[in-house]
């Protein structure tokens, strides 16, 4: 099949595939693709050879290298090895990230009803986007996303596409850390059994986002091959798994309304005093089916950040086995369909556990119940560690399109690679320790990137790639593209002024502490 052989312009870039575009991972070991690894000597070839070659390989190249010895075949050749279901997770896993924890705030100022709607439009345009690489990528034999930006818009086309997904790795990398900056303290205030916390340095979020950065995270990124960490992938994905479990046993023991921990009995939340003498329900405790307010403009954002996993689609396209369009298009809609049950039942029962009460991180919702509660504390000390290893991987591939973009055909180089890894996380860390909320991260970039990487890119390159002798310009599938990348157009403009005039109006919620 014509999908299943890449042309041989793609020989001549071996490091554009070589990496995980959005930073999220796969399982190491034999079923690792090509891409993702260093090809070795040909039998009969001087075996150090490679060892002197690996030297000189741009950094670009072969970050996740050297999790097996054994003989690879070159991008071109590659058969893929990958299990159906061995697919679904690793796209499952690309797609399920920290965005889960925004969710049932967005439920919160969308509605039950509405932000199902949401839900599902954008998972049904997630899914018909994928069609459109796959599409894109079968014709032309590529299958990395800024190589067909490069086939599709030549330089231009590779740049924006690495943009995107340098923007798209920088928030998750963001908001990983914000996590740590919000939920490490908590869980360091419970293991220390401190109730009232006197402004110790070490209950300090902001210094322990420094000190992890520096003792955890640098180390890890300034490695040259992060082979071994693609394991957290898993792990980081049964963390998730663990989390939802939580989030719905916590639901059924949860009175609402619920006195606030951080309150004393004469000085509790105003949402908890509001028991009719009439016995009739508790309207904090009414969910609601529709809701618009200022904050309802970040739920598409969120939303999009939550599904973003279209770099990955096609690597994952490389190592499926028996590779064809069709089953890939199954693997992209089996894990879709998993990740949007999950996404709904976490938002769910997250909103029905605190109503309009819940905050734009739900984890950290839960300290206003019992911050010593050893379920949570789990959860808690889980999602930092999983969050945590996540950093180095979304770091390397960030690090890798700048490297494209900037020194491209440069061999590797100990100084710049140190200086590229030390100014990101340098980056990042002034981003997280200024913004004071997690909602700002997940609204820019879920309004930016997500809507480039979802809509308008696969559009625009399906349009320019597919040859107009097979679909003419006015033919269905290219209207329905260009439409797609108008609707992209659309979510972009509409969520970006909404978010700008909230913040200028001094409302939101992103433009204020918890």
């Amino acid at each position: 099949m014509s999908e299943d052989k890449p042309a041989e312009t793609v020989e001549n870039t071996p490091a554009e595939a070589s990496a995980i575009p959005n930073g999220k991972g796969h399982e190491p070991g034999e079923e690792i693709s090509a891409s993702a690894k260093t090809p070795l000597a040909e039998d009969g070839e001087n075996p150090n050879r490679t060892e002197n070659a690996d030297t000189n390989l741009p950094e670009s190249q072969e970050f996740l290298s050297g999790v097996e010895e054994k003989k690879t075949t070159r991008f071109t050749d590659f058969e893929g090895k990958t299990s159906f279901g061995m697919s679904v997770f690793n796209l499952g896993n690309a797609i399920m990230g920290s965005g889960i924890l925004g969710l049932a705030y967005a439920m919160a100022n969308a509605g039950v009803v509405l932000f199902l709607l949401l839900l599902t439009v954008v998972a049904v345009l997630s899914s018909y986007s994928i069609h459109l690489l796959l599409k894109s990528s079968g014709i032309v034999g590529i299958r990395a996303y800024e190589q067909l930006g490069y086939r599709a818009f030549g330089t231009p086309g590779k740049m924006a596409a690495g943009i995107a997904i340098t923007l798209q790795n920088i928030g998750a990398m963001s908001s990983y850390l914000y996590i740590v900056k919000y939920e490490l303290p908590l869980v360091i205030q419970a293991f220390l059994k401190v109730d009232k916390p006197a402004g110790e340095w070490y209950l300090n979020g902001n210094y322990l986002v420094i000190i992890v950065s520096i003792a955890v995270i640098l180390p890890l990124a300034l490695m040259k091959q992060l082979g071994y960490l693609g394991y957290t992938s898993g792990f980081s994905l049964s963390c998730m798994v663990f989390f939802l479990i939580a989030v719905i046993y916590k639901k059924f023991n949860v009175p609402c309304p619920f006195t606030d921990f951080s309150f004393n009995a004469t000085s509790t939340t105003s949402w908890m005093n509001v028991t009719d003498p009439g016995g009739e329900e508790d309207p904090a405790c009414i969910p609601k089916m529709a809701n618009l307010n200022s904050q309802t403009a970040y739920t598409i954002p969120i939303l999009a950040f939550a599904f973003v996993c279209h770099p990955e689609v096609l690597p994952i396209y490389t190592e499926l086995r028996n590779a064809t369009k069709k089953k890939m298009q199954h693997v992209a809609n089996i894990s879709i369909a998993i990740m949007y049950i999950m996404y709904f039942l976490a938002a769910l029962f997250g909103y029905l556990t605190f109503y309009g009460e819940v905050e734009a991180e739900l984890l950290h919702t839960y300290s206003r119940i019992d911050p010593y509660d050893t379920l949570i504390l789990c959860v808690r000390v889980a999602v930092l560690t999983a969050v945590t290893l996540t950093v180095p991987i979304v770091l390397f591939p960030v690090r890798r399109a700048i490297q494209q973009m900037a020194f491209p055909n440069k061999t590797f180089y100990w100084p710049r690679h140190i200086a590229i890894a030390f100014i990101l996380l340098l980056f990042i860390n002034l981003l997280v320790i200024f913004a004071p909320n997690i909602l700002g991260i997940f609204g820019v970039i879920g309004a930016t990137s997500a809507p480039c990487l979802i809509f308008i890119f696969p559009a625009v390159f399906y349009i320019r790639i597919v040859p107009k002798e097979e679909e003419p310009l006015r033919s269905v599938p290219k209207i329905l593209a260009a439409c797609f990348a108008g609707i992209g157009f659309l979510f972009m403009t509409m969520s970006l002024s909404f978010i700008i005039i909230d913040w200028t109006t001094g409302t939101s919620k992103a433009s204020s502490g918890h």
